[in-house]
């Protein structure tokens, strides 16, 4: 009897403390999903793709990016397989797009609106995740990218085209950096909710992706130092001049073997 006491006095000291997941509504996520199939459907009709290559795509814009994430942490379980409504909604909602095609593409500021949703909920999805892991801040937000983007990136693999995140565009990838690291900011450094931290990062993602689609943001695609000389000229001009003046000594000026405040006469 003491030995089975002892055994399980032990054994509870050693189970190390779980910390506590973060309780996206369920909705929220299958909202995130039927959006990102039916973009991928969208796409796929676009490419003149059949059925199945429809709803391939749709399922990889759905979950390529949580794929991608399980894949690389290594860690628990795999969402498409843990979650048993994340094949089905997801196969339901490419199905459906590509029978009811119009249903999608009338409400085109809907969609554009519910996709950046879905982008900003998966970046939280995704650092979230990374981070009840233990992993540090920079891997958590790097994981919650890959989650936004992912699918999008295994979709234009499949295509053979250059992937949309990595061409000049509104502020797409940016975006979805910036929700994940407002995210773990607001519970790293502020100790705030992770609700309510989740919604303000979904929130600041949809408003950069907005902010630069309404003012035509594009990312840049080069850095022209030419152009930082030419900016930085009048500023360094009157420096150049001033320093030129008489009676401003400069280090430069003195010879060699002369102390700071010493003239040659006085050398001599």
């Amino acid at each position: 009897m003491d030995q089975i006491v002892l055994a399980v006095t032990q054994s509870a000291i050693s189970v190390t403390p779980v910390p506590v997941k973060l309780s996206i509504p369920l909705a929220f996520e299958m909202v995130a999903m039927i959006v990102a199939s039916a973009s991928g459907v969208l796409t796929a009709r676009e490419n003149k793709l059949d059925l199945v290559g429809a709803i391939g795509l749709g399922l990889i814009c759905a979950l390529g990016g949580g794929l991608i994430r399980d894949v690389i942490l290594q860690k628990g379980d795999v969402y498409m397989l843990s979650q048993p409504l994340a094949v089905p909604v997801s196969l339901a909602a490419a199905i459906a797009t590509f029978v009811f095609p119009r249903i999608v593409e009338k409400p085109d500021r809907l969609i554009a609106t519910l996709d950046i949703f879905s982008v900003g909920l998966f970046a939280v999805m995704g650092a979230d995740k990374t981070n009840y892991y233990g992993f540090p801040m920079i891997i958590c937000v790097v994981m919650g990218f890959l989650t936004a983007v992912g699918g999008g990136l295994l979709r234009d693999v499949c295509l053979a085209r250059v992937p949309g995140i990595f061409q000049r565009g509104n502020l797409y990838a940016l975006a979805a950096i910036a929700g994940a690291f407002s995210y773990m900011a607001l519970l790293e450094y502020a100790g705030m909710w992770n609700i309510a931290a989740a919604l303000i990062a979904t929130l600041l993602t949809m408003l950069i992706r907005w902010w630069s689609v309404r003012y035509n943001i594009m990312s840049p695609t080069e850095v022209d130092l030419s152009k930082v000389k030419k900016v930085a000229a009048p500023i360094a001009r009157p420096i150049h001049h001033l320093s030129k003046k008489p009676g401003v000594s400069r280090e430069s000026d003195r010879e060699p073997n002369q102390e700071p405040g010493c003239s040659d006469e006085e050398h001599a």
